[in-house]
């Protein structure tokens, strides 16, 4: 192994590097959040982000594995390399651990500080500290535009919305409508909260408390109808709110054929899963599902497995 002095200076300087380009490409792109490091320097499993004025430094370990240098250093090599202070720098240890167990539990010190981002013009809240993730997926930026492109004059339903990102982005473009589903009050709270920030207006952009495979049901013998449905579901999902454990891979494709029940003919699906060996099970009859993964991998991210994601429409 390398001597962790010689680590720390490699790692320092990349990052430098990335950021000294990444930040004018951002400013080109119109958003401030974007990763700096990837991972990049295979002994310091680490991922960086910017999140506006603020930087998000997460170390991926495995259960009984140590880092190679010391957190104080890891974030001291940050700032320097960034020009920022080590007080803008939020740390997080990720251990490897079962994902069907991985829920996204509000952290037992919680501090409810949310930090405003913009993503081209769309301002968004996220929170470093408090969950296991931010409220924002930097990978999916990309099918944020094209559900933003996508939108104008559009009935758009967002399934699994989180913290409503997708749904922002379809305000932006000119939804006529929409509909964002998720099992969680807290993260539809939020969801409100990102679209109240930009002033959309709430009469038009509907937020509904289900679990998505009873909701999808439900819309399809209310005969609901909508041209751009957008799913990014969770690998896994357990909670008391819902009806046995969710498994992206087994209950995908049921999923995805109650939603095209859903669609016109002239209506189109995005579905996305970050799950590594993910194995999509084809498109409905009548349906065809094109695999738009690399065109959905962000310049920023090195990579380019983060996530899957297949564009359905009729056949």
């Amino acid at each position: 192994m390398a001597d962790p002095a010689e680590l720390l200076a490699a790692f320092e300087n990349r990052i430098a590097k990335r950021w000294r380009h990444l930040r004018k490409w951002a400013k080109r792109e119109g958003t401030d959040c974007f990763r700096v490091y990837d991972r990049d320097i295979p002994e310091l499993p680490y991922a960086l982000d910017v999140y506006g004025p603020r930087l998000l430094l997460q170390q991926y370990l495995r259960a009984d594995e140590a880092g190679v240098i010391p957190a104080e250093d890891a974030i001291a090599a940050v700032a320097r390399a960034t020009e920022r202070t080590a007080a803008d720098v939020v740390m997080k240890l990720r251990r490897k651990v079962d994902r069907r167990h991985e829920q996204h539990e509000r952290a037992p010190t919680a501090t409810g500080r949310m930090t405003e981002v913009n993503e081209s013009g769309v301002r968004l809240l996220v929170n470093l500290e408090d969950y296991l993730d931010t409220g924002l997926f930097l990978d999916h930026r990309p099918l944020r535009t094209i559900v933003r492109e996508r939108s104008a004059g559009k009935r758009v339903l967002n399934l699994f919305c989180y913290t409503g990102s997708i749904t922002a982005h379809a305000a932006a473009g000119g939804a006529g409508r929409s509909v964002s589903v998720d099992l969680s009050n807290t993260y539809l709270a939020w969801a409100r909260r990102n679209l109240e920030l930009n002033r959309f207006p709430a009469d038009r952009h509907v937020f509904e408390r289900a679990d998505v495979r009873e909701w999808l049901r439900a819309a399809r013998v209310r005969g609901d109808r909508f041209d751009l449905i957008v799913m990014d579901p969770p690998a896994y999902s357990s909670s008391k709110k819902m009806t046995g454990v969710f498994d992206v891979q087994r209950d995908h494709a049921g999923l995805v054929a109650d939603a095209a029940a859903l669609l016109p003919a002239d209506g189109e699906m995005y579905f996305s899963a970050n799950l590594r060996d993910f194995r999509f099970d084809g498109a409905p009859a009548g349906w065809r599902a094109t695999d738009i993964s690399e065109a959905t991998i962000p310049e920023d991210f090195r990579n380019h497995r983060i996530h899957r994601c297949w564009r359905i429409a009729a056949a």
